[in-house]
């Protein structure tokens, strides 16, 4: 299946024209990049696990109805994803206070939050993807009242799935970031998961031991990241059992 020519680039994949109208071709990089890309390395099979793993949540996602751009992967480091328009927005998703939630309130991390809490930034490396309100949203136009409902329901509905997901292999899921696309069938619209669900976009923490088994692992220094996905991607059957963390053999 031929991809077309690069449409983008960014820190962590690749997105070609797809083979047919209105698909794109996402391919994952070995990038890994923190702090807005202050911090920045190659990580030898980042992009096969993290291609892996988004497949693996955005198919559960289609099976319990939750709608995602995802179609199908095209091999170990490529998947077929529908075009959508991006809204500007990462929508993050908190169940246990950590990173920039305990250091903006002085909450200790690892705190379990009385609810999960949905917070919104505006999609700006420049600025460093400042946290806004849905007064900044609506004043803007980002997203419409409608459209905003619709994502805290498909923010929510992520939650209960990857909280699940994550609690039956030992892995508490500490927050995530999704994006959401607007998808156009003629003069309907309708809103999507994109981009990617994976241990880049997520915190993982295992529920015996606290290790991090996320890009924190990276940020902070802690370990090898190849090592720490790996063990998610064993734990939930991505990669078969017993398969030793310097060589994974990923499933086709």
């Amino acid at each position: 299946m031929a991809r077309g020519k690069k449409i983008y680039e960014g820190k962590a994949k690749i997105l070609f024209e797809g083979p047919e109208p209105g698909t794109i071709v996402q391919y994952f990089k070995d990038d890994a990049t923190a702090f807005n890309a202050e911090k920045k390395d190659v990580i030898d099979g980042k992009g096969v696990l993290n291609n892996r793993l988004s497949e693996y949540f955005m198919t559960g996602l289609n099976q319990i109805g939750v709608p995602t751009h995802f179609l199908k992967r095209m091999n170990m480091r490529e998947q077929l994803v529908r075009a959508c328009e991006i809204i500007p927005l990462e929508v993050i998703v908190r169940n246990f206070a950590a990173g920039s939630m305990s250091t903006r309130l002085g909450i200790e991390e690892g705190t379990q939050l009385p609810r999960p809490i949905v917070e919104y930034c505006f999609k700006d490396d420049s600025l460093g993807d400042p946290l806004v309100t849905e007064e900044h949203i609506a004043a803007f136009g980002w997203a419409s009242q409608q459209d905003m409902d619709d994502i805290l329901g498909l923010a929510l509905r992520v939650n209960d799935f990857m909280s699940g997901v994550m609690y039956g292999v030992g892995i508490r899921l500490v927050d995530f970031k999704i994006e959401i696309g607007r998808v156009y069938d003629g003069d309907f619209q309708r809103l999507v998961v994109a981009d990617e669900i994976s241990p880049d976009s997520c915190r993982l923490w295992d529920m015996e031991t606290g290790r991090k088994l996320d890009k924190d692992v990276f940020r902070r220094d802690l370990g090898n990241l190849t090592d720490a996905y790996a063990e998610v991607a064993r734990r939930l059957g991505v990669m078969p059992k017993g398969t030793g963390p310097q060589k994974p053999t990923l499933v086709n």
